[in-house]
């Protein structure tokens, strides 16, 4: 059996010791575990494995089915090496036999295994068996000396590993470092450990890296998946206290509700519940932290107008920091138009402007005379300097960095902060992505807002797409037609947008078609942008640079090409750049793969317009892993929980966290500091915990 007692371990070792001071260990490994995120000896202690396999029960040879795993004990009849036996990549064939039937068991390079073999004696082997001339083998399987402390038998950990790094021998490791588990002190508060009915930490890693029984791997995985939540929940608690308990500047509401009061038109729900959300943060005497959600064309730039209107009429300097310098100018414009009745000029500041115009903008916003600015990433630049900035917001956030945004705010004391993404995202998952701010969504549409015709369209129907695509070009209406790629790609299987280009130049070449793409330079693309939106562009070719774009009511189609390549989130953030005007408006999704979840994905797009029902939809089918993997937003990479499965444990992490930080705002109590410092660790330079 798998003897975890029988292995013999450094007792000289200390918890944070580099893991170079164990045995086998050079410089070479040593950079490997580098890249896994293993320096000490601890962190080896916490990476756990990634699954098990179950290995109690021996096999009978006699049934042995192919493809199957299997376990067997056997006896070694007889050996023999390849053709030539003196070649270390000649392959060892071994007859083996346990009283029920034979096997062939071969190892390719077995030169120097020939050795380990010793007729008559019973080995214990574990791999896949497969069937070759009518004779079942195993070809390279774990194995030992049957009853020797190697023995593969036992609930055998699997680890995640690089190459360079057996599974045989993370095992070893793991036995060298055992004796010091419990060197890992508790840092969950005991009253908190009680309340969960957690196990001891000293148990759980023991019983991850060697389980005695499927309950205890349970029992240890959720500890270290309530560990993990908890630290994470703890540390955007913490920030959203330090951030958001501060003393921040009060705003003078008024204005913003006169400004919506004269709208043409009246705000939806969505919109209505959100603008009082704000106006209640902004009234206070603390710093307002606010995420605003809502689907392209919900309205979310109309609070953002009122918001800033207010600051001004109340005082402050107001910024709005868009993604791209064509969004800003769409800004510039719409705040140029509406703030005009209440004598207000915005001022625009982008890194595309002469050094003249920057200058006047940067002195404008330094003397307290541009009241709202609108701005790229420009803004960010040291010699940026604001005379009395009271709110920032961020517009597209999601194109931004946690750090971006808090720069932008330290351009002032007690700044109001308000973030907008046109990313819908399911509330659970929100709060843990921008689990620092207090969140509003925009779940209503305007009632002038059309739905959008979404179709589905194999490579059969595209004739008929390209069709109605002309049909709508000759009646006066542009179209998008959208690719996965820029140029074609021998290893990828999908539409080019130069190849599309050059064959829809061929097809309408009576009409006007341009092609953007995000290589071209960014005044050129802008130019491209600008002249689809001025009419002066019938048809254009793009990639997803347009996924963020500008206001263009007369396009009504849009085209979308190898639609199975993209992100459900994607697909609904590319079909909104369509049907905001008064034609109806229609998105075709050109779908050339027939697999159950490339239906399942487009069967979703197809009957939901609601963003954020697509996102839940989404969540189901690939899990917030693949969907929020990347390091975005701040968030830390999660290395154990998963945000879908574990609802549970975070729904309980979310209550202790919120507990401790109630009694102990800033981690600074005997039974926090520990805590605190796991906090900074998980972290790291993603966020300033130190403030």
């Amino acid at each position: 059996m798998f003897r975890p007692e029988t292995w013999s371990s450094n007792s000289s070792m200390e918890i944070n010791d580099s893991i170079s001071v164990l045995k086998g260990i050079g410089r070479k490994k040593a950079d490997i575990f580098h890249e896994m995120g293993i320096e000490t000896i601890e962190d080896l202690a916490l990476y756990f494995p990634k699954s098990y396999e179950d290995r109690r029960s021996v096999t009978p040879i006699s049934e042995l089915r192919a493809g199957s795993k299997v376990l067997i004990q056997a006896r070694i009849v007889n050996k023999r090496m390849g053709a030539n036996r003196f070649k270390k990549k000649s392959p060892l064939m071994l007859n083996v036999s346990d009283d029920s039937g034979m096997l062939e068991v071969v190892f390719f390079n077995g030169y120097f295994l020939n050795k380990l073999f010793d007729i008559g004696k019973e080995y214990v082997f574990y791999g896949s068996v497969s069937e070759n001339l009518n004779r079942f083998q195993i070809i390279h399987p774990e194995f030992a000396l049957a009853g020797s402390s190697d023995d593969v038998r036992g609930i055998i950990p699997i680890y995640s590993l690089r190459q360079g790094i057996s599974q045989k021998e993370m095992r070893r490791m793991q036995m060298d470092i055992k004796d010091i588990y419990s060197g890992i002190k508790e840092w969950i508060p005991e009253d908190i450990i009680r309340k969960n009915r957690l196990a001891s930490l000293d148990f759980a890693i023991s019983n991850m890296h060697f389980p005695s029984n499927a309950k205890k791997v349970l029992q240890s995985r959720y500890r270290l998946v309530f560990d993990e939540l908890f630290t994470l929940e703890t540390g955007l608690m913490y920030m959203k206290g330090a951030y958001g308990e501060v003393r921040g500047i009060s705003i003078d509401i008024s204005e913003g509700d006169k400004f919506i009061s004269r709208l043409p038109f009246e705000l939806t729900s969505g919109q209505v519940e959100s603008w009082n959300e704000i106006k209640d943060d902004l009234k206070k005497h603390k710093k307002m932290n606010r995420l605003l959600q809502g689907d392209v064309g919900s309205g979310k730039t109309i609070i953002a107008e009122a918001a800033m209107l207010s600051a001004a009429a109340s005082g402050y300097q107001s910024v709005i920091m868009a993604p791209t310098e064509l969004l800003a100018r769409q800004h510039f414009d719409t705040f140029t138009r509406d703030l005009s009745s209440h004598e207000i000029v915005p001022v625009i500041l982008k890194s595309s402007m002469t050094a003249s115009e920057k200058r006047m903008a940067t002195k404008s916003i330094s003397s307290g005379d541009a009241k709202v600015i609108i701005a790229t990433h420009a803004v960010l630049e040291e010699n940026i300097v604001f005379k009395n900035l009271g709110l920032v917001i961020t517009d597209e956030q999601h194109r931004f960095g946690v750090n971006q945004r808090r720069k932008l705010s330290g351009k002032g004391e007690g700044v109001n902060i308000l973030v907008m993404t046109a990313t819908p995202i399911p509330r659970t998952i929100a709060a843990i992505l921008y689990g620092d701010l207090d969140i509003s969504q925009i779940r209503t549409m305007p009632k002038e807002r059309k739905g959008i015709h979404t179709y589905k369209c194999s490579r059969g129907e595209r004739e008929r797409v390209l069709n109605f695509v002309k049909k709508e070009i000759k009646a006066g209406r542009q179209v998008y037609v959208v690719a996965p790629l820029i140029e074609d790609s021998d290893s990828i299987d999908a539409k080019s947008a130069n190849a599309i280009f050059d064959e829809l130049q061929d097809r309408f070449h009576d009409y006007r078609i341009e092609l953007v793409h995000g290589s071209m330079k960014s005044d050129y693309k802008d130019k491209i942008m600008q002249d689809f939106a001025s009419g002066e562009i019938d048809l254009l070719v793009s990639t997803t640079v347009i996924e963020v774009g500008i206001n263009v009511p007369n396009a009504s189609v849009m085209v979308i090409e190898n639609a199975e390549r993209f992100g459900l989130a994607q697909l609904h953030q590319l079909r909104g750049r369509v049907g905001r005007g008064s034609d109806d408006a229609y998105c075709f999704l050109m779908c050339y793969i027939d697999s159950e979840l490339a239906n399942a994905r487009m069967n979703i797009i197809t009957s939901s317009m609601s963003g954020f029902d697509i996102a839940e939809e989404d969540l189901k089918l690939r899990g917030p892993g693949e969907i929020f993997g990347t390091r975005q937003h701040g968030l830390p990479q999660l290395k154990i929980s998963d945000l879908l499965r574990h609802r549970d444990v975070l729904d309980a992490a979310i209550l202790s966290a919120r507990e401790l930080i109630e009694r102990d705002a800033k981690l600074e109590n005997p039974e926090s500091i520990m805590v605190k410092q796991k906090v900074k660790k998980m972290f790291g330079s993603d966020i300033s915990i130190d403030l």
